[in-house]
């Protein structure tokens, strides 16, 4: 299923405002369902076909999620890119001293948001979050182009910087003296998000959406609909 059926209504005119614009754009999304008695018992399975799903249709970076920490109090969202799933967990890379990795020293837990245009469908993934191994870590570094990994070394991600010139200057001093083996750096690596919540949002038409809400229980996984 890679074409639903759907209809955007832009009902503004030129000389409309912004605000008269947006309240008038709107989509009707068409009838794909997901209901509970249908569903995968595991939602694993569901976000496997789903994810596949979105490949399959050319979706650009399918795996591309919103990442939203918070510290203490404050929160905070980012894209990044998953890199591995597996029913254990959905891992991310990132540099451990960025403004994320500071909210999960804190507060090690995490909401992943999967937005999917073409298939109207969108999964929210919650849960605990830990760092990977060193191991892992050293695995996935070792697939990077030369030049990313590079800017993990010499960006401190997150930090004020004076100029794009000087984050230039830095990758190119360091290409210059780096060799064929670049290793990954200490405060560069990857975290896995170990979901206790998956949601899953299938839009229909007249807003009446699709939502299905998995909780992790002890070691099953219960199943509830949400109201749009």
């Amino acid at each position: 299923m890679c074409c639903p059926e759907g209809r955007l209504l832009i009902m503004a005119n030129q000389d409309q405002d912004v605000s008269g614009k947006l309240k008038r754009l709107r989509r009707e999304y068409g009838a794909e369902s997901l209901d509970v008695s249908s569903a995968a018992a595991d939602p694993f399975d569901l976000f496997d076909i789903w994810f596949n799903q979105a490949i399959q249709c050319g979706t650009e970076e399918p795996n591309a999620m919103a990442l939203a920490t918070a510290s203490e109090s404050i929160p905070s969202v980012r894209t990044v890119l998953l890199k591995d799933y597996s029913r254990e967990g959905m891992i991310f890379y990132t540099n451990y001293g960025s403004a994320k990795g500071r909210d999960l020293d804190v507060n090690p837990r995490a909401e992943a948001l999967f937005y999917w245009p073409v298939l109207v469908r969108q999964v929210r993934v919650a849960g605990a979050v830990r760092k990977v191994s060193a191991e892992e870590s050293d695995r996935y570094f070792k697939t990077r182009p030369a030049g990313a990994q590079i800017a993990a070394v010499v960006s401190r991600q997150s930090q004020a910087v004076e100029s794009r010139a000087v984050l230039e200057r830095a990758w190119q001093d360091y290409f210059a003296r780096s060799g064929a083996d670049i290793r990954r750096p200490d405060y560069w690596g990857g975290y896995i998000l170990l979901p206790d919540k998956y949601e899953f949002w299938q839009g229909r038409d007249n807003r009446l959406h699709d939502r299905l809400l998995y909780t992790l229980k002890g070691a099953q996984w219960q199943i509830c609909r949400l109201a749009p």
